[in-house]
């Protein structure tokens, strides 16, 4: 990791005592948010490109979702929303799989929310590629048609597009939200300096860092 970018995230994970004055309504990078020492290629055009890291087993990814899915409606057509979804380790990669799986079949919108609930509150596991068919047949998706995308080489594709930019945004933690390819902020780093705040606080806050990066961002393509 560069020494920068060390820098900056010990600075936002100990915002509370270093810049005590930092909130939502004025962010302030190396606390509210990191600042990337160098900014991302994104194909946003003169939009702003929002792009959420997560994972689907991740129990605070689960939480941020509802926030997060509101708050993208409201930005209308400000901004080009994406997910990157994780796949760290070999476990991990059947829900990388599911996630692109449903991206390239355009299903995200019907079964995103559906697939946090069936590991987080059904508590169904998706380990390997048989759970994750018998879930996919069981929620309504052709069966057949689901294991072909799954198992084809455009889903691998994406697959290591998304490990790529995991690495080039230096993705550590998650849920974690970049904005304009320059930018990162997620509930754990906006609401460092409020450190009782609750999850749900701690989202609103993000929420409001990622209005004030998404201005940011847009300003600077003009």
């Amino acid at each position: 990791m560069p020494t920068l970018f060390k820098i900056m995230l010990a600075l936002a994970l100990c915002g509370a005592a270093t810049h005590a004055t930092a909130s939502p309504e004025a962010p302030v990078s190396g606390t509210d948010y990191v600042t990337l020492p160098e900014a991302q290629n994104t194909d946003a055009g003169q939009k702003v490109e929002v792009t959420e890291f997560f994972a689907y087993y991740c129990p605070h990814c689960a939480s941020f979702e509802p926030a997060l899915a509101e708050w993208v409606k409201k930005q209308g057509d400000k901004i080009v929303f994406k997910r990157v979804h994780l796949g760290h380790t070999p476990a991990v990669v059947p829900q990388q799989r599911l996630y692109y799986t449903l991206e390239s079949m355009g299903l995200v919108p019907q079964y995103h929310a559906k697939v946090f609930a069936a590991l987080h509150q059904q508590h169904q596991r998706f380990g390997n590629d048989e759970q994750v068919f018998d879930w996919a047949a069981s929620a309504g998706i052709d069966r057949a048609r689901f294991i072909d995308v799954y198992r084809s080489f455009g889903i691998q594709a994406r697959l290591s597009r998304a490990n790529g930019m995991v690495a080039s945004y230096q993705i550590r933690e998650w849920p974690q939200v970049a904005v304009g390819g320059k930018y990162l902020t997620s509930p754990h780093l906006a609401g460092a300096s409020a450190s009782a705040a609750t999850e749900a606080q701690q989202q609103q806050m993000a929420l409001q860092v990622m209005d004030h990066l998404v201005a940011k961002a847009a300003a600077e393509k003009k």
